[in-house]
């Protein structure tokens, strides 16, 4: 996060300071699933204790997602139910020309609910032990889950405003942008199952 901070606001080093962080990141998620996978093949079952603590740390993640997207939200609705004089008292601003929400954006919203109905008939094939519908399952999901990202870019790339344009453009690519990342990590962590 300080590298992100230090690379947008133009600080010496702040792109060194941000790769660094995606480089312990990224390890540290390669070990992550590495012990995560062992403990799991160990007879196939978790010790109590480390259940306990995947349980609670289930529980703070949610709770954590549940705080990041209410933060930005509520940025959201606040800017645009009352909107400040010093964007002219309009939503959205003047100058604005927000995205047709029957085009990309509805397409989206399909891709993604068909993948949630894709997981979930992977998961219960899972669960009725039928491994070909289980591939089947995640594979789909896996595809819609590239494609949503694939449209996000063209989204991204097409549109008229960007991050920086008032606080319609830093709502704008802030939620959309947050659950963005959440759909590339939830597809590597399909991909790392499949693989697996």
């Amino acid at each position: 996060t300080i590298g992100a901070v230090m690379f947008m606001q133009g600080y010496y080093s702040g792109d060194l300071i941000l790769e660094l962080g995606f480089i312990l990141t990224l390890g540290g998620m390669a070990f992550w699933f590495r012990d995560v996978g062992n403990e799991a093949t160990l007879g196939g079952y978790h010790t109590k204790q480390v259940k306990k603590g995947l349980e609670i740390g289930f529980l703070l993640f949610v709770i954590s997602e549940v705080f990041a997207f209410l933060s930005i939200f509520w940025a959201f609705f606040h800017s645009s139910l009352s909107p400040a004089i010093e964007i002219g008292g309009v939503w959205p601003p003047q100058g604005i020309t927000p995205l047709n929400p029957f085009a990309i954006p509805l397409l989206n919203t399909i891709l993604l609910v068909s993948s949630g109905a894709f997981v979930t008939y992977g998961h219960h094939a899972l669960i009725n032990g039928n491994r070909k519908d289980t591939l089947r399952g995640l594979e789909l999901t896996v595809l819609f889950a590239v494609l949503f990202t694939f449209l996000q870019y063209l989204e991204y790339a097409n549109s008229t405003f960007s991050i920086s344009d008032s606080v319609f453009g830093s709502a704008f690519y802030c939620s959309t942008g947050l659950h963005g990342i959440h759909v590339i990590v939830g597809t590597i962590f399909i991909v790392i199952q499949l693989v697996r």
